[in-house]
């Protein structure tokens, strides 16, 4: 089983969009027991609620993330993490700092599905507009879906 972590930094908007859409597309396409995916923020507050706009950008793909609460990386056993994903190079160089030794399993969502990409990040849409998010969410859609395309042909 390959474990997945996705980081953001409140784990309210990117790394739960990130982090439910891959477990329903795993879940879609029969391979679950193959997957455990989770996701925390590197600021996150212990039990927020995943914000209305990322709610409803992800409804237009079949997700729910009413469901989510926050975690905080600080709460969370990071270290026993196959691979990080992060959202932005400032969460990577963060999970770099406080964890050392999962330099050589972090990488942004961006860079690990397109190695060349000059711009790394997922740009945070917290306290914009649906639209904002909605573009969001298409982006982390169509490069979580080549994650699993890359994940599935490394078993």
């Amino acid at each position: 089983m390959k474990k997945i972590m996705f980081v953001c930094t409140g784990n309210i908007c990117r790394s739960p969009m990130a982090h439910y859409y891959m477990q329903k597309k795993v879940n879609d396409l029969k391979i679950q027991n193959d997957f455990l995916i989770s996701s925390c923020g590197t600021y996150a507050i212990r039990g927020e609620k995943s914000t209305n706009n990322a709610i409803l950008a992800m409804k237009e793909y079949d997700v729910d993330l009413t469901p989510h609460r926050a975690t905080n990386i600080f709460d969370i056993d990071i270290e026993n993490y196959d691979l990080i994903i992060t959202l932005t190079t400032e969460h990577k160089d963060n999970v770099i700092y406080h964890y050392p030794k999962l330099a050589n399993k972090t990488y942004t969502l961006l860079e690990y599905v397109n190695p060349n990409v000059m711009y790394k990040d997922i740009d945070d849409p917290w306290g914009l507009n649906t639209m904002v998010y909605k573009s969001c969410a298409k982006q982390i859609v169509e490069n979580v879906d080549k994650l699993i395309d890359i994940l599935k042909g490394s078993e």
